[in-house]
């Protein structure tokens, strides 16, 4: 899939050899599960890290510890995250690990056992979160229909898509032009685009196999 049909709203991390590294533990089956946490926390804070580039910067002036001035840059204020339970919850501490003081929201999809639809069961979000940029935390992509259900429960909280950021490890190429179909404002930032997701991933890092 090529990127640019997007008009920039699909980005993928920088392929290395150490990225391609975690990839491949993350979707080997002998993995054992204290393994794929700890390389999936290694790739998740990698994804948390470029996401935080893709945020709005001020410039500012400090004085160090020396006496001497220094033109740098903090980040704008209004930041938040959005975890999708349960799997996006994996993605919390890292962001966390970056952010300290950055306030987390929730958001709860199930699939209806009779349609197979996803339905919205619970959200908890920031209550000015409509004036926020939003970091949007779900690592699985495969058909992007619990992504879709996700920001048109942050469209009822008046979210704007354009402030909207989702931080994704593997994803489908039709999921990423399902969510875009649908929320054209949205960002994808993704560490791999590929035909088949590991969808165990959840149920291997919370231990729930």
């Amino acid at each position: 899939m090529d990127e640019g049909e997007f008009n920039g709203r699909v980005r993928k991390l920088k392929i290395t050899d150490n990225i391609k590294e975690l990839q491949t533990v993350l979707r080997d089956k002998t993995t054992s599960r204290s393994d794929f946490i700890f390389y999936a926390d290694r790739l998740i804070r990698l994804l948390v890290e470029e996401g935080l580039n893709q945020l709005p910067y001020r410039e500012c002036s400090i004085v160090t510890p020396t006496g001497h001035s220094y033109n740098g840059l903090r980040y704008q204020k209004g930041n938040c995250g959005v975890s999708i339970m349960r799997s996006g919850e994996a993605m919390e501490q890292g962001l966390r690990d970056c952010c300290r003081s950055i306030r987390i929201g929730k958001i709860l999809i199930q699939s209806d056992e009779e349609t197979h639809k996803a339905k919205v069961v619970y959200a908890k979000l920031p209550p000015d979160i409509s004036q926020r940029k939003v970091l949007l935390m779900y690592p699985i992509m495969s058909t992007g229909n619990t992504v879709a259900q996700a920001i048109k429960v942050l469209r009822e909280h008046k979210v704007n898509e354009d402030n909207v950021i989702l931080l994704n490890l593997f994803c489908t190429p039709q999921a990423a032009k399902n969510v875009i179909a649908e929320s054209p404002g949205i960002t994808i930032l993704t560490s791999e685009i590929h035909p088949v997701a590991p969808n165990h991933f959840g149920q291997k890092y919370f231990g729930t196999e």
